[in-house]
Formats: C-alpha cells, structure tokens, sequence
C-alpha cells in the first residue's frame, strides 16, 4: 500500500523523539545533495517536515518503510510507540544522532526522578512564577473529550532498548558529511554488520587532531572559561579537559581545529564499552598529585580532590551524551 507515497521509490522515514532538533537541521544542512537524496528515496514520513499522520505509517505493511532515521531521546510513552511502530515498518531501523544511540544530553536526567525534574522546571527555578503552583499532568479537563497527554518514561533508555536497532550515527548533531556517508552505506548493496556505527570512524578524535601532544603530568584542571587555549597546543596538555581521547572519530575534529574542547558527541570509540570510564582511566594516568607516600590520610585525599576542583560536573563532563548507553545508566535509588 503506497499511502500516497511515490510507486516504486523506497520510502524514508525521519522522526523527531525528545531532541533538539539538531538532527533535521544536519539533514538540511546537506544542502544539494537532498535532491540527489529525493532522487534515490521517498520522504514518506517527517512530522517537522511534513503533514502525514501517525496512521498513513499504522496503515503500512509491515517492512514497507525502507529506512528510518529515528532521532532523540524515548522520553515519553509517544516516543515509546513510535519507536515500536516504526520499528515494526521499517526494513532498516537506524538511530540516528547522539540521543537516539545512547541517550544524549536528556539523558542526564537520569540522574534524578520525573517528579523531582518536574518540582524543579515548574516550581522551583528561580526564573519561573507560578503562584498556583500547576504542574503539567497527563490529562486536560478543560478539553471535551479530555486531551490525554503522553506521560514521561521513568528513565531514558538508549533505543537498542527498546527496539531492535539495525545501525547507528553517532553525533550531536552528526555532520553532514557522516549523515551523507551513512545513507550512502544504507541504500547501498553490501550492508555493514547489523549493529555496526556507520558514517563515522573507529578510533579516538586524537588521531584526526591536528594539535602537538606532548607529556601530561597535569597538575590541575581549568574549566574552559578560565584559561586562553594556546595554537596548536594539546588541549589536555594544557588541563582542559578534552573528551577527544574517549570518543569516535569522523567529525574531523572540528572542535579541537576551533579552540574548543571535544565534548564526546560522537560516543566511544570502537571497543570501548564506557565512554567515561575510559575517560576517567586516561586522565588518572595523567595526574600528577606530587609525593603522596608520607602524607597522612586526609591530607592525601584533600590534595587528590583539588586536583579535580577543574571538574564540577563529573556527569556532565564524562557522561553529557552517552550516560544512558553506559554502565552507569541513571542514578541508582
């Protein structure tokens, strides 16, 4: 059934979960080559892009969706549907971007409860003015019939979990070039291995840096705020900590070539299993706390946790896109 899809052109679907949006937007950003994109595949399905309603996909047989791109995180029982439903249509079912593979940045909400985050956003921020004190709930009465609204997951999962995921694009957002490289590798004859990241590279974003490392023994670290990044210069060398020894290759290592440190938007490098575990090992092979064997205890542990007064944010520095795909997955009760 073609649903008014175009005969004979396999079909694409690109669905929005919770995200930013970044992934349309490294769509779009492929620029003239969405023609040649159209040319080889349908856009059958794209609520940001186009009117089509959840049940042209219901209405679908099963398998009859070439590929699907599904970015962001599953934050909602809606998210949770589409995935299965998508997954259900779809031949090829891809997560697409950093949310989608292992959680991304929502993620970091794991690291409390729906109605603690909730209390926060709406009750208590600084910057909210809400004297009747109305948290959103699931369901409108000023609606006939009642609106029902999708309710929040108690934690967010990558969406391997959820679904059976076929391929994975790392990024936040990925490039262009790695959404380009990916799709070509999709619609192509010879499939990678199901499970397999495609459109990025295998190893660290240090081996495509072209910064000068040199020896660490870091003394200290400086959050990026508080220091000027020296030319050419390793960012690490320099105790700023750069996540690029700890993350995939494939974005050309656009951060570093700017001054900005590599937050890991494109998840770990192949085999590693924990994204910031490995980073946590690299950096402690890196310190250099001073002479530690005569001190006593407390001194010890005072002078190794100056050592970390550069990193406030331990999640969020090693953790910010990957912490639902980790070991770690979400704060334990």
């Amino acid at each position: 059934m073609e649903c008014d899809g175009k005969p004979g052109k396999p079909k694409l679907a690109v669905y929005w979960g919770g995200s930013c949006g970044g992934c349309e937007i490294a769509l779009v950003n492929l620029g003239e080559r969405l023609l040649a994109l159209d040319e080889r595949l349908d856009f059958f399905f794209c609520p940001c892009l186009l009117d089509r309603k959840n049940k042209d996909v219901e209405e679908l047989d099963d398998g009859a969706i070439a590929l699907t791109l599904f970015n962001g995180a599953a934050r909602t029982t809606e998210n949770l549907e589409m995935a299965r439903l998508l997954r259900r249509k779809s031949r090829l079912f891809v997560a697409y971007g950093a949310c989608a593979s292992s959680g991304g940045i929502p993620a970091l909400a794991n690291l409390d409860t729906p109605g603690s985050l909730s209390r926060t956003v709406f009750l208590e921020s600084p910057t909210v003015e809400n004297p009747s004190r109305h948290v959103p709930g699931s369901s409108s009465p000023y609606c006939t019939p009642a609106l029902s609204l999708p309710k929040l997951t108690g934690s967010i999962l990558p969406l391997s979990a959820i679904a059976n995921v076929d391929y994975l694009i790392p990024g936040c957002p990925p490039e262009p070039e790695t959404v380009w490289s990916a799709i070509a590798i999709l619609t192509g004859a010879d499939l990678p291995p199901k499970g397999s990241v495609v459109g990025a590279g295998t190893v660290p974003v240090c081996d495509e840096c072209s910064r000068i490392r040199g020896e660490k023994r870091l003394r200290r670290f400086v959050r990026f705020h508080e220091a000027v990044p020296r030319d050419g210069e390793c960012l690490l060398d320099q105790g700023i900590v750069c996540m690029g020894g700890a993350t995939r290759s494939g974005c050309g290592a656009l951060c570093p070539g700017a001054n900005v440190p590599c937050s890991g938007c494109y998840g770990p490098p192949e085999g590693v299993a924990d994204q910031g575990a490995a980073m946590v090992g690299a950096l402690g092979s890196v310190l250099d706390p001073g002479e530690l064997a005569a001190l006593p205890e407390g001194e010890m542990a005072a002078r190794t946790d100056a050592l970390f007064e550069g990193i406030p944010d331990g999640a969020g520095t090693f953790y910010r896109y990957s912490l639902a795909g980790s070991l770690l997955r979400r704060r334990r009760p």
